[in-house]
């Protein structure tokens, strides 16, 4: 019996959650973008049920599927979130540690209040009271689907907030213009990197730019508004592509920006090549990590190995990062050095800013030791 390719591999059936309903078995579609597991536990709540009942049935990893007022499940979510506290601190705790624990309470959290469920019927609404319209949220999110649906609350309300930032966009003070990002592809709320890019200067006569792993599409957006005349910019995400390509387009740059489905370089040449790779070298636990964990440096690892070989003679890549990472204990400063020379680069300069982002100033972050000090680097590279 000859082996399947994985191209005739059967596409795996959608998830589905059952449950009881009135004494009559129900199921409907399973809804998880982060990847979580329908529950196999399932129970209803309505407005009578109390945050203490709630968070004791989620963390013993019973679902509550949601009947009642939505406004009042908003509520019961928020209270069931107070009550969630993290994992006491040991003394002496190194920075390593401190940030493991902070990822697995961060995970446990999600777990736990993401056992708050809400259903979607076929026509795409909430049948609850005082429900939100959410189908133009979730077909941007999802597409169009004819199927009864259930997802976590939690899940929802995200879904609900990016479709905001996606209708009102992100402003971006080094492009003067807002970037409006797609569900799942991840916002340029950090400004200090985009900074960097609209200031540091361009090569001499550069007139061609990669932009890796593109996201929104905001890095190739500022190099054109320096004008980039000719810019390939790739990313591996169909969403991020097609946002992408739609901020440019409203930008005016639409003939200035090509977009492709790559995993890192696209083929030959350019005089520049950009990279704001995830800047946390730990493994992602749910769909939502990617933007922000690269496992193992990968994506860091693969920018540097391949970046001679698609410079111009005289062009420059351009790394984007925060020494966050060294400030955690999970890559050091010679790490990164080695890596770059390993490459076959040398460092031309580097460009050095603080994060304004409210997080560095919270005390209360069991991070904030690293977070405040943290610094963001544009580091200029060429062949060497």
């Amino acid at each position: 019996m000859s082996e399947r390719t994985p191209a005739q591999e059967p596409t795996p059936a959608p998830a589905r959650i059952d449950w009881i309903e009135n004494s009559t078995p129900r199921s409907a579609l399973w809804r998880s973008e982060s990847g979580w597991p329908a529950p196999t536990r399932v129970v209803p709540g309505d407005d009578t049920m109390t945050a203490a009942v709630a968070l004791r049935l989620a963390s013993a990893g019973t679902a509550i599927l949601w009947t009642d007022d939505f406004q009042n499940a908003k509520q019961l979510l928020g209270a069931m979130g107070r009550r969630l506290t993290g994992s006491r601190a040991p003394r002496n705790d190194t920075m390593r540690a401190a940030f493991a624990r902070s990822r697995e309470d961060a995970l446990r959290r999600a777990a736990i209040l993401g056992m708050l469920l809400v259903p979607i019927d076929a026509e795409g609404t909430i049948p609850l009271r005082r429900s939100p319209d959410i189908r133009s949220a979730t077909i941007h999110a999802w597409g169009v689907s004819t199927d009864a649906s259930v997802v976590s609350l939690r899940e929802l309300l995200g879904v609900l907030g990016a479709e905001e930032w996606r209708t009102t966009g992100v402003d971006v003070p080094a492009l003067g213009a807002r970037i409006h990002p797609h569900y799942g592809v991840f916002a340029p709320v950090r400004g200090e990197y985009l900074d960097l890019v609209a200031t540091t200067p361009l090569p001499a006569d550069a007139v061609t730019a990669f932009d890796i792993g593109t996201g929104t599409g905001v890095l190739s957006a500022i190099l054109a508004r320096r004008g980039i005349r000719s810019i390939t910019a790739t990313d591996l995400d169909p969403r991020a592509l097609a946002c992408a390509r739609e901020n440019l387009d409203r930008l005016g740059f639409a003939d200035a920006a090509a977009m492709i489905k790559a995993d890192l370089f696209p083929d030959g040449r350019a005089d520049l090549i950009v990279c704001n790779p995830p800047w946390i070298p730990a493994t992602p636990k749910v769909s939502t990590d990617y933007a922000v964990y690269d496992e193992d440096g990968r994506m860091l690892a693969g920018f540097l190995s391949g970046l001679a070989d698609h410079l111009t003679p005289g062009g420059e890549g351009w790394l984007v990062i925060s020494d966050i990472a060294e400030r955690l204990g999970l890559r050091s400063r010679g790490d990164l050095l080695d890596a770059i020379d390993d490459a076959g680069l040398t460092v031309i300069a580097r460009m050095d800013t603080r994060p304004t982002h409210t997080r560095a100033a919270d005390r209360s972050d069991p991070l904030h030791a690293a977070r405040s000090a943290e610094v963001t680097s544009l580091w200029r590279l060429g062949a060497a």
